[in-house]
C-alpha cells in the first residue's frame, strides 16, 4: 500500500462507524460456527468488575452462569438477585473458590477478586482444566506474573486478560497509524490517567468483621490485619498489599496499547517520582501524583497519574499519544485524532505539512468495547485457540510488569535498569525483593 492510499484508508468512516479490516479478531460480536454449543461459567468475585464481565458475557445466549463465589455472603446475595432479572437458573453458590472449581460442568472461570488474589486463583483454574477471563492487572507481583503466563502455555487453556480497549476498533486502526511509518520516528510516548472522581479515602478506625463476610478468606496470603473498611471492598487498589494504586489499576489499559503499538516488551531502564501530593493525610498508601520515565529501544516512554482533577494532557483525562517527527496521534477511549506537524520557517511553524492529514474519529455512542472483549474470550474457548484473543495472559503479564517497574522505581526512590535474560533488575536487591510476593498465613505461591 502506497503512501496515499493508507492515508485514504486511515480517514476513512462510514456512517455506521470507523472501517477496520475484518481479518482482525473481535470486531464482531456474530454466531459462531456451532451456535448451538453452550459454555458454562462460573464467577469468582463479584462486587466490582467481576460481575460487570459476567454481565457483558450473559448478553450471548450461548452462555451460562452456573455458579457464583465471592467471601462476602452480602454480595453473593446481591448478584443472585440481579441474576433473577437476567436468567431463570439458581446459579450454585460458595465462599471458597476451590469447591467451585471441583465442577466439572464449569467450562470457564472469571476472576473478578483484588489483585492480591488473581494468580493463586488462576493457576489453580487452569490446572483444574478450567479458561479463565482475568481482571486486570493480571498480578500484584512481576513474579506472579511470569507465572501466571507459565501455567496458561503448559496447560493449554484459553486466558483473556480484562484489558478490554484492544478489542476496540479504533485502537486497532491507531496501531495501523503507529505502525505505518507515516507518523515519522516516534521518539517518545506519552500515557496517562487523570481521574477527577477519586477523592481523599477519609480515614477510619479499623472495626469488626461485617457479618457474612470472611476475612481470613480475603486476606489469603497477605498480611493479616484488623479489619478496617477502607482496605476492603473497592478502596483496596489504594494498598500495597492488595494492589499497585492508579499505576497497575489504570496504568495497564494505556501502557498495553502504548507498548502493543511500539512492537515493544520490557525497558531498559525506568525511574519515577511523585507521592501523595494531592491528599498527603488521605488513609491511602498508594501515590496520587506519578510521573515513571521508561527507557525503551528507540524511544521512552512517560507514565503520568492524578487523581482529583480531570484535565491531563491534550486536554484528555485519559489517552495516548505517540509523538513523530511528522506528527502525533493521540487515542483514548473516545476516539482518536493526528496533529500534524509542519516545517519551520525561522521560529514560526508555517511551512509545509510534513504528513498529510488523518480524518480524526470518535467512538459511537453504544458500542460496547467490554461486549466485544468477552464475546472474543467466548470465541477463544469455543475454538480452544489462545492466538484468536486480543489480549491474551502474555499480554495481560506485560502490561502488569511494565506498570509494576514504574512503581518499584517509585519505591525505592531509584533508577532500575532490568535485565531481560535473568528478569531481575541490575544491581538492587530492594527493587529484587518487590519483584517476588510473600505468601503468608499458611498460602503457598502456586507451581507450575
Amino acid at each position: 500500500m502506497n503512501r496515499r492510499k493508507f492515508i485514504e484508508k486511515a480517514g476513512a468512516v462510514s456512517a455506521a462507524g470507523i472501517l477496520v479490516p475484518t481479518a482482525l479478531h473481535g470486531f464482531s460480536i456474530n454466531k459462531m460456527k456451532n451456535p448451538n454449543s453452550r459454555i458454562a461459567i462460573g464467577v469468582v468475585g463479584c462486587n466490582g468488575m467481576g460481575w460487570s464481565n459476567v454481565s457483558s458475557l450473559l448478553k450471548m445466549e450461548d452462555v451460562d452462569l452456573v455458579a457464583i463465589c465471592d467471601v462476602d455472603k452480602n454480595v453473593i446475595e446481591r448478584r443472585l438477585a440481579d441474576y433473577a432479572k437476567l436468567r431463570t437458573n439458581k446459579p450454585k453458590t460458595f465462599t471458597d473458590y476451590r469447591e467451585l472449581l471441583k465442577l466439572k460442568d464449569i467450562d470457564a472461570v472469571v476472576i473478578g477478586t483484588p489483585d492480591h488474589w488473581h494468580c493463586k486463583i488462576m493457576v489453580d483454574a487452569v490446572q483444574a482444566g478450567k479458561h479463565v477471563y482475568v481482571e486486570k492487572p493480571i498480578a500484584n507481583t512481576i513474579e506472579e506474573c511470569y507465572l501466571m503466563t507459565s501455567a496458561a502455555e503448559k496447560t493449554g487453556m484459553v486466558v483473556q486478560t480484562g484489558q478490554w480497549q484492544r478489542s476496540g476498533p479504533h485502537y486497532q486502526k491507531a496501531f495501523e497509524i503507529v505502525k505505518s511509518g507515516v507518523l515519522g520516528n516516534i521518539r517518545l510516548v506519552k500515557a496517562w490517567a487523570y481521574q477527577g472522581w477519586m477523592k481523599p479515602v477519609p480515614i477510619v478506625p479499623d472495626s469488626p468483621v461485617p457479618e457474612g463476610v470472611d476475612y481470613d478468606f480475603w486476606l489469603g496470603m497477605a498480611t493479616r490485619r484488623p479489619f478496617n473498611q477502607n482496605r476492603f471492598h473497592f478502596n483496596f487498589r489504594w494498598f500495597w498489599d492488595y494492589a499497585g494504586g492508579l499505576m497497575t489499576d489504570w496504568g495497564v489499559h494505556e501502557i498495553d496499547i502504548a507498548v502493543y503499538a511500539m512492537q515493544a516488551t520490557t525497558p531498559r531502564s525506568v525511574m519515577a517520582s511523585g507521592g501523595k501530593i494531592a491528599y498527603p493525610d488521605d488513609a491511602s498508601e498508594t501515590p496520587d501524583t506519578l510521573q515513571a520515565i521508561y527507557e525503551f529501544d528507540g524511544f521512552n516512554m512517560l507514565w503520568e497519574h492524578a487523581t482529583g482533577i480531570d484535565t491531563g494532557p491534550y486536554n484528555r483525562r485519559e489517552g495516548i499519544a505517540f509523538i513523530g517527527n511528522n506528527g502525533t496521534l493521540v487515542v483514548d477511549r473516545g476516539g482518536y485524532e493526528v496533529f500534524v506537524e509542519r516545517e519551520s520557517v525561522g521560529y514560526s511553524s508555517s511551512g509545509p505539512a510534513k504528513m498529510e492529514s488523518i480524518e480524526s474519529f470518535k467512538v459511537p455512542s453504544g458500542d460496547s468495547y467490554l461486549d466485544r472483549h468477552t464475546r472474543n474470550f467466548i470465541e477463544g474457548v469455543k475454538a480452544k485457540d489462545s492466538s484468536r484473543l486480543n489480549t491474551p495472559i502474555a499480554s495481560g503479564a506485560l502490561a502488569a510488569i511494565n506498570a509494576q517497574m514504574g512503581n518499584i522505581a517509585f519505591r525505592t526512590n531509584s533508577k532500575v535498569f532490568w535485565d531481560a535474560n535473568s528478569k531481575s533488575f541490575v544491581n538492587n536487591e530492594e527493587a529484587n525483593r518487590l519483584i517476588h510476593p510473600v505468601y503468608q498465613n499458611g498460602w503457598k505461591l502456586p507451581t507450575v
